[in-house]
């Protein structure tokens, strides 16, 4: 079964929804005019109920079937990303500073496409809830969409979400039977030691190669104190140090991004964390504060759900065009608080060559998104039968 052509005739509409979306991208909670459009765009589609406001800019909106049965819930991200866009596309971003980087508005225009197709045919036996969350990209929209009580509220029995892959061949899908995606948690430490002239270092507590030294030594974290059949990411991603070349600084800063699977390697390269910079603190006799945040956790697909939404993404896209054994990545996503609250599963749909995600070129391609729809429309199928 190809792409649906109830769907396939919906692209140039779901064409033109993405690229209002494009032009106007919005960021974390903030969405007025983003979540305006879709709740606008699902009234016109005649859902059933139309939840606004949850996890402040958010929307819940249910499609009843022709009788009754379980619910299952889809999630569509709505939000952009800090960047200046450089696509030069005609509908580019309107709003200085900000852009749909990493294809937020290609996933909500897939489940418009899947809601307005759905609420014509209501070929199945339950209740869709379309989920349009805020803040993925910063601020945990799914985890707090979750506890105000999205999945109890709705009786939410499953629940399934997609991202888009730039450069995996157009319309392939690719998953994975349990883990998928890593935790992350970001790490900042702040050194603080006693300035002065470069040309006295004698009479100065020197910051920079403590810090230096702190990073060196972070990297045998990964190394040295972590299973190699494990799976770790530590990388320092900014420092920031001095002001003039003949200043010793009093204080400086870097930031590390940290990426694990397993709350036992979690646990440990915390731990670990703590202990190498607090050593190399005092070997320098600087003063060392960390500021650890826990981020999302893992990313966990049930596998037997994993394995059905393979299945359903065969119809759409052919036998060869999916994997659910594709490996684990190191990337994190704030779904897996709606793969913790509820069983389901995340996949990945290819769009074909181009930028890649979070870079100021990227565009999502239109030519995905009736794929996209027509996976969510039969996975509700498949799943609610009548």
């Amino acid at each position: 079964m190809p792409v649906i052509n109830r769907i396939a005739a919906l692209a140039p509409e779901m064409t033109e929804w993405r690229h209002w979306l494009h032009r106007h991208p919005e960021l974390e909670f903030d969405l007025p005019q983003t979540s305006a459009f879709v709740a606008a765009r699902l009234r016109e589609i005649g859902v059933d109920e139309l939840h606004e406001g949850i996890a402040k800019s958010g929307i819940v909106a249910l499609i009843h079937g022709r009788a009754p049965g379980p619910c299952i819930g889809l999630r569509a991200d709505m939000d952009a990303l800090p960047l200046e866009e450089i696509t030069g596309a005609e509908y580019a971003s309107e709003h200085p500073g900000k852009m749909h980087a990493c294809g937020h508005d290609g996933h909500t225009t897939m489940l418009l496409g899947a809601a307005k197709y759905l609420a014509e045919t209501r070929n199945f036996a339950g209740t869709v809830a379309l989920i349009f969350q805020p803040a993925e990209e910063d601020g945990g929209g799914a985890e707090v969409m979750v506890r105000e009580g999205i999945m109890e509220r709705f009786g939410v029995a499953q629940v399934y979400g997609i991202h888009n892959a730039p450069n995996l061949p157009l319309g392939h899908f690719v998953t994975e039977q349990g883990p998928l995606m890593a935790a992350v948690d970001t790490a900042y430490v702040t050194v603080t030691g006693k300035g002065g002239h470069g040309a006295t270092p004698h009479l100065t507590l020197d910051p920079v190669p403590a810090i230096v030294a702190m990073v060196s030594a972070l990297q045998s974290v990964v190394s040295r104190n972590l299973d190699p059949l494990s799976e770790l990411v530590l990388s320092v991603t900014e420092i920031h140090v001095g002001t003039a070349n003949n200043i010793i600084p009093e204080t400086g800063w870097f930031c590390a991004t940290i990426r694990s699977f397993t709350p036992e390697v979690r646990a440990m390269v915390e731990k670990r964390f703590h202990e190498v910079v607090a050593g190399i603190a005092a070997a320098h006799g600087v003063r060392a504060e960390i500021r650890y945040d826990k981020g999302y956790p893992p990313t966990i697909n049930d596998a037997e759900r994993a394995r059905f939404a393979a299945d359903v993404a065969r119809e759409i896209a052919g036998e060869a065009a999916v994997s659910d054994s594709s490996g684990r990545e190191m990337g994190a996503e704030d779904f897996s608080y709606m793969l913790q609250a509820r069983p389901g599963a995340y996949l990945f749909l290819g769009t074909g060559p181009g930028a890649g995600l979070h870079h100021p070129a990227y565009d999502f391609n239109d030519e995905a998104a009736p794929v996209g729809a027509s996976f969510f429309a039969r996975l509700v199928e498949r799943a609610l039968p009548l």
